[in-house]
């Protein structure tokens, strides 16, 4: 299926379907902070990029540190023009070319250091490693996709622990809109880019690793939503 043909409103149920058909990280590395983005958030992403911002159908997609290739497949599928995925990982980088090749979708797959793209893109999508592991992490990933792209879409790591936000998303099982962190946004700013929006979503990740306390955990990522200026 030619990604660029697809011009139909796709409902968002069927995109989550078709995201929770492609296969996860095989053997994900705590190092590199590997946890694969679940269908419903990297669905609520692309459809809000796509069919709220018109920034995915017919438009040139980057997925940055694309792992398996979720965010870049779905936007192949919403009918993005052309989709470029890059990814550190090699493993990674192959069980994306094996969802490409199942889904019948054309994406090209570049295994290597986000570094290495250059070119323009209308959008970029990314699921950047949170500096968890590695302090400022995120920060290489902004400053490629402002490098790179018009409009960025970037998940990043809520500041606080706040109960009651988990609680309203789980409830609410949607975005809500909140304050930018005032470091990113300046961080932003200084690479040439301003922050339109940022949406606090829920993201839940099972016990992947030996580290983890609990069988899952809950926890609010943001997505920003950025323009180059």
């Amino acid at each position: 299926m030619d990604g660029h043909a697809q011009k139909r409103l796709i409902r968002k149920l069927d995109l989550t379907l078709f995201l929770g058909s492609l296969a996860p990280q095989r053997n994900p590395q705590a190092q590199l902070e590997q946890y694969t983005i679940s269908e419903q958030l990297a669905a609520d992403m692309l459809y809000f990029a796509a069919y709220t911002n018109g920034d995915v159908i017919g438009k040139s997609v980057l997925d940055l540190g694309c792992g398996t290739g979720r965010l870049g497949l779905g936007a192949a599928y919403l009918g993005a023009a052309e989709v470029v995925g890059v990814d550190l990982d090699p493993v990674a980088i192959k069980t994306a070319k094996e969802n490409a090749a199942k889904s019948e979708l054309h994406i090209h797959l570049v295994n290597g250091d986000i570094a290495a793209i250059a070119g323009h893109f209308d959008t970029v999508l990314q699921n950047p490693p949170f500096g968890v592991q590695t302090r400022g992490a995120d920060r290489a990933f902004l400053v490629k996709a402002l490098e790179v792209g018009n409009a960025v879409y970037s998940l990043h790591n809520h500041p606080e622990v706040d109960e009651r936000l988990i609680n309203l998303l789980k409830s609410s099982g949607d975005m809500v809109q909140v304050q930018p962190n005032a470091f990113l946004e300046r961080f932003i700013g200084k690479h040439g880019g301003a922050v339109v929006a940022v949406y606090a979503m829920l993201m839940t990740i099972p016990k992947m690793f030996d580290f983890h306390k609990k069988l899952k955990h809950d926890f609010v990522i943001d997505l920003y939503v950025i323009q180059k200026t």
